[in-house]
């Protein structure tokens, strides 16, 4: 079995010799395996025991024995107590989510105050199995039935190699103790479902079947990979991410994919959408444009030519900014300046979109600085009529993004510019103008 982790460790590269390993160490078999293991083939280990306060006098007794099987071996040990349960409730998550999250969170610290090269836990090639099938009831992607990672940025896996029988062999063959959680027999949960019902019925169909579906964990694992490339290699087509943190998609190219449905799980899910609302996407992409869809973190809106994710933000539009008399620099909600002029007879009006020309004596300070409001109307530059910002956004082709986004700029109640689009008629600068106002958003900021 030291040959075997040895070659495993190496062929993927998960440690190098002479580093501290961070390892993991319940008290369990599993984790006393690991450890003997790593000390076995010269990789200088301390342990880190989390008590989190589970089990009554359980914990306490797993506790005590780490610490005294540490102090046996001459093992530096380190060792840390959380109040699971009030984290659980604070942060509305289950009990297990909570005990993983906090045990994660305090290896990578003693990793990092240590200097440590990694952080190794114990899960093993069962464990892996037993992810696979749960995968599976749950429904899952490709990506779920690939199993157990045996890296994740600092974490290692070395016994994913291991089964559990070849673990509890190299135990007693090395007359190691270790201690038993009494929850590990329980069927109530999920886990000890696969491991102590579903699998021993499996075997009755096939006596191998664990080696078996160890051989297919492995198999998809490489079959991700290539199918990992070939979603990037679409995504150069269809994707192109926006400077909010969102992506824009091209639905003429996505519908044209065989693989359609597939793409959009793979590029939606990473912001939040589930798979049902991931679906409903995928059957609006012949409909009409302008419906929204939203995940906890992002919002999408089906557009005329393309699929628009960005963050959800606060809703600001009942939000104003004023901008009182004087005032030359503006830095929220945008980045603007303000110059007052004096109009001469070589002036010639702004032709670029960021910077208008306004007269000053027609303005009533302090101007105001929204969005778009549903019933807003103005006189459109070189117009004699009024006309609804909502049909000059149509005129124009604009998304609800955009709208949404689009500044307009006011004089009392009347529209003096939307902002980097048109000016209002009203407000223009004329041969009777001797006081200018200069606006500019200012670019690169």
């Amino acid at each position: 079995m030291l040959q075997k982790v040895q070659s495993y460790i190496q062929t993927h590269r998960l440690l190098q010799p002479g580093s501290t390993v961070v390892v993991g160490i319940s008290g369990g078999a599993d984790s006393v395996a690991l450890w003997h293991v790593l000390r076995s083939l010269g990789y200088d280990c301390v342990m880190a025991h989390c008590n989190f306060h589970l089990r009554g006098g359980e914990a306490d007794r797993d506790e005590q024995f780490v610490r005294h099987l540490a102090e046996e071996y001459g093992t530096p040990f380190y060792k840390t107590d959380f109040d699971t349960t009030a984290y659980a409730a604070r942060h509305g998550l289950s009990i297990e989510m909570a005990a993983r999250d906090l045990r994660y969170a305090w290896f990578e610290n003693l990793r990092q105050r240590l200097h440590a090269q990694a952080i190794a836990v114990a899960h093993h090639a069962d464990d892996d199995i037993e992810t696979l099938l749960l995968n599976l009831v749950r429904g899952t992607g490709l990506r779920g039935l690939c199993g157990i990672p045996r890296r994740n940025g600092a974490v290692v896996r070395p016994l994913l190699c291991c089964s559990r029988q070849e673990i509890e062999q190299y135990l007693a063959d090395h007359h190691l103790p270790h201690v038993t959680d009494s929850t590990n027999a329980s069927l109530d949960y999920r886990r000890n479902q696969v491991r102590h019902a579903v699998l021993p019925l499996l075997e009755t169909i096939n006596p191998a079947v664990r080696h078996t579906l160890y051989a297919t964990v492995e198999r998809l694992g490489e079959t991700y990979t290539l199918y990992r490339q070939s979603v990037d290699l679409a995504a150069r087509d269809i994707v192109t991410r926006t400077d909010d943190g969102g992506i824009t998609l091209y639905i003429d190219r996505l519908a044209s994919h065989p693989a359609c449905r597939t793409l959009l799980f793979e590029w939606l899910q990473p912001y939040g959408f589930s798979p049902a609302t991931i679906r409903q996407v995928a059957d609006s992409l012949a409909g009409e444009s302008g419906t929204l869809f939203h995940s906890p973190t992002h919002s999408l809106l089906k557009d005329r030519e393309c699929l628009i994710v960005q963050p959800r933000s606060e809703d600001d539009s009942k939000q104003e900014y004023r901008i009182e008399a004087g005032i030359t620099r503006l830095r929220e909600p945008l980045p603007m300046r303000l110059t007052r002029l004096e109009r001469d007879a070589h002036f010639q009006p702004s032709k670029a979109p960021h910077t208008v020309h306004v007269d000053f004596d027609r303005l009533t300070f302090p101007l105001t600085l929204r969005h778009w409001r549903e019933g807003d109307a103005f006189r459109p530059f070189g117009m004699t009529g009024m006309k609804k910002v909502s049909d000059f956004f149509i005129d124009r082709k604009l998304s609800r993004f955009d709208k949404e986004r689009c500044w307009l700029l006011l004089s009392g109640n009347d529209i003096v510019w939307i902002v980097g689009l048109r000016t209002d008629d009203r407000f223009k600068v004329t041969s009777h103008t001797r006081r200018m106002l200069e606006i500019t958003v200012e670019p690169g900021e």
